[in-house]
């Protein structure tokens, strides 16, 4: 079946029908991928929160099939996959790669990526990428983020620029030595590397019988054409957008002694409607700092693509295709751009990374009503702490393992409240949050509780979702929580009218029971009997408060997402009856008074 097509977008020629088995077979693919690390992985960070993802990249360095991944890792596939090429002109099949080089296309040191060129008949037509966060990379503390690293040396992890790590199907003993040396808990991390090659090989495996099926002029064809609708269903998104230019700024914490007063972040996107483009412009914004929060190219480029695919038709398929229509400008040496070595990325992944993608989808808000996100929760706190020391319960053994007890409220949308279970921005809600029963097994630690906050969302006509309170410690000796948490002074923004969701907070706890805050970035020694207290932020709301459906709001407080006080005070919704009995119901008089009331003032 032939298509015709416009002067921005090619055509393409494949039977419909067939193109859909082929891209569906492919999104199977990675299903298999990720499950396979999913299942025999180690760590819980891996096992449990799922904080990796797995792709398939075309040859010439495309992005072909992202399945599920967490945007921030899986739009730069094809950045580390081009460097597997630049580097190793003699890629034959039972090769596999290490990669985690953030100034060669990786996102940050934490984050390993194993790639397999899938090699058919002598000819390379894919890469398969399985990209795991690692509980422990080697750092010079006990994080896999070490947010005052004043360059690479101080942040001290282990850096591997595509380095062959298998050869003929076999490892390369010399660099599992390496990493056995110099990583905490060695076996933890070997069984999650091999979980990880377990997943590339999967894939490579099957992308082989793909292409003994269907043949390789059949396989061809569909990734030219799959590229070439893809970029169609793009131009198409593009084109319903108004032509412009849209700015917005936003403000990271301030982080002493680098940061005293914070940073400002500006996001410039200029929407080329007539064409059918879009130029994400991250330019405008400070140099490079000595610590360890600058933004490697990898994740810039991800985090700006992801703000701008929010925005955006969700069908429109995410690859190398709708990706061309997309561009992100960077500057040389710019703390949201590309790194001058030796600065620190350690936390390139998150952070600043989380407010580039809220910026540049609040940005979109601008344009009017319908369009744009408000800004999602941010902040990896207390839930989110990387934990380490000795386990009792295993002869003093040392542990180590990133949380994810994190709620962090979803951004209100044009259309839905935001999503309770959101994670970050930079990770859209794909990650899994953490198992209390699984974690207190593993490592021996005590969650005291796990809730809701009430009233913790950004009010609007769509709500953002609330955050969540975590407390825990030590179950019997000592450990340390390393906390990376930012907006504690600048929580996430609503758009159009609607407020911003409350801040984050961190405490600890000590054993009489007194509290004393923590700054954002902290790394907390807890003796037994103390506890760490985390408050997650909250999503932002879109639109005015007033104009929400009054309904929503009796559901919320009868879910007890909201409170009776924010429901008079804040959405002028006056109720009448009780929570306990779910009596409550609407005063239609009284709540247009009350509407009327805080309109005015």
């Amino acid at each position: 079946m032939n298509q015709t097509t416009t002067d921005q977008a090619p055509a393409y020629t494949m039977d419909p029908v067939l193109m859909a088995v082929l891209a569906n077979r492919l999104n199977a693919i990675v299903r298999e991928m990720s499950n396979t690390l999913l299942r025999t992985a180690r760590s819980a960070v891996l096992a449990v929160v799922r904080d990796f993802s797995c792709a398939i990249v075309t040859a010439d360095n495309q992005l072909l099939c992202p399945g599920e991944g967490l945007p921030v890792h899986i739009f730069g596939s094809s950045l580390q996959s081009q460097s597997m090429c630049d580097l190793h002109k003699d890629l034959t099949p039972g090769d596999a790669f290490l990669h985690n080089d953030p100034y060669l296309g990786n996102t940050h040191a934490a984050d390993h990526m194993i790639m397999c060129p899938v090699i058919v008949d002598g000819e390379h037509l894919f890469t398969t990428c399985a990209k795991a966060h690692q509980a422990d990379c080697g750092n010079s503390i006990p994080s896999t983020y070490h947010a005052y690293a004043r360059d690479v040396y101080e942040e001290g992890a282990l850096i591997f620029p595509c380095v062959r790590v298998q050869k003929d199907y076999k490892d390369v003993e010399d660099i599992i030595r390496m990493c056995r040396r110099r990583i905490r808990v060695p076996e933890q991390w070997y069984g999650d590397y091999l979980a990880t090659v377990g997943a590339a090989r999967i894939g490579e495996r099957r992308l082989t019988e793909l292409v003994r099926r269907y043949g390789m002029d059949t396989i061809r064809q569909f990734v030219r054409d799959w590229f070439a609708y893809s970029e169609r269903r793009m131009v198409e998104a593009i084109k319903k957008l108004p032509n412009g230019r849209l700015t917005n700024v936003g403000y990271y914490d301030p982080q002493p002694p680098v940061l005293p007063d914070g940073l400002a972040i500006r996001v410039d996107v200029n929407v080329d409607a007539i064409n059918g483009t879009i130029e994400v412009d991250l330019t405008h914004n400070e140099d490079n700092k000595d610590f360890g929060l600058n933004q490697s190219v990898a994740c810039a480029t991800s985090n700006a693509m992801a703000g701008v695919f929010n925005c955006i038709d969700q069908d429109v398929p995410h690859n190398g295709g709708s990706f061309s229509r997309v561009s992100v400008k960077l500057r040389e040496g710019c703390i949201i751009g590309i790194p001058q070595f030796p600065h620190s990325c350690s936390m390139a992944t998150t952070n600043i990374g989380d407010r580039i993608v809220n910026i540049t989808q609040a940005a979109f808000a601008t344009i009017g009503d319908g369009h744009g996100l408000a800004e999602g929760a941010l902040g990896m706190g207390a839930g989110a702490g990387v934990i380490s020391g000795k386990d009792w319960r295993v002869g003093g053994s040392p542990y180590i393992n990133q949380e994810w007890l994190v709620v962090n409220g979803g951004p209100g949308t044009p259309s839905t409240d935001g999503w309770l279970n959101y994670g970050l921005p930079v990770a859209a809600g794909l990650m899994y949050r953490g198992s209390v029963e699984v974690d207190e097994s593993k490592y021996p630690i005590t969650i005291k509780s796990l809730r809701v906050v009430q009233g913790g969302g950004g009010a609007g006509r769509f709500r953002g979702a609330p955050g969540g309170e975590v407390i825990y410690g030590p179950r019997k000796d000592a450990m340390t929580v390393v906390v990376s948490c930012d907006g504690q002074v600048n929580p996430p923004q609503g758009v159009r009218g609607g407020h911003a969701g409350p801040a984050a907070q961190t405490w600890h706890v000590r054993a009489d029971g007194s509290e004393d805050k923590l700054p954002g970035v902290v790394e907390c020694r807890l003796q037994p009997g103390e506890f760490v207290r985390g408050v997650d932020c909250g999503g932002g709301g879109y639109g005015s408060p007033l104009d929400r459906d009054p309904a929503r709001v009796l559901a919320d407080v009868l879910e007890r997402w909201e409170t009776l006080e924010r429901a008079r005070d804040v959405y002028g919704v006056v109720l009448t009856g009780k929570v306990e009995d779910e009596s409550l119901a609407v005063d239609a008089e009284a709540t247009r008074q009350q509407r009327a009331k805080l309109a005015a003032a």
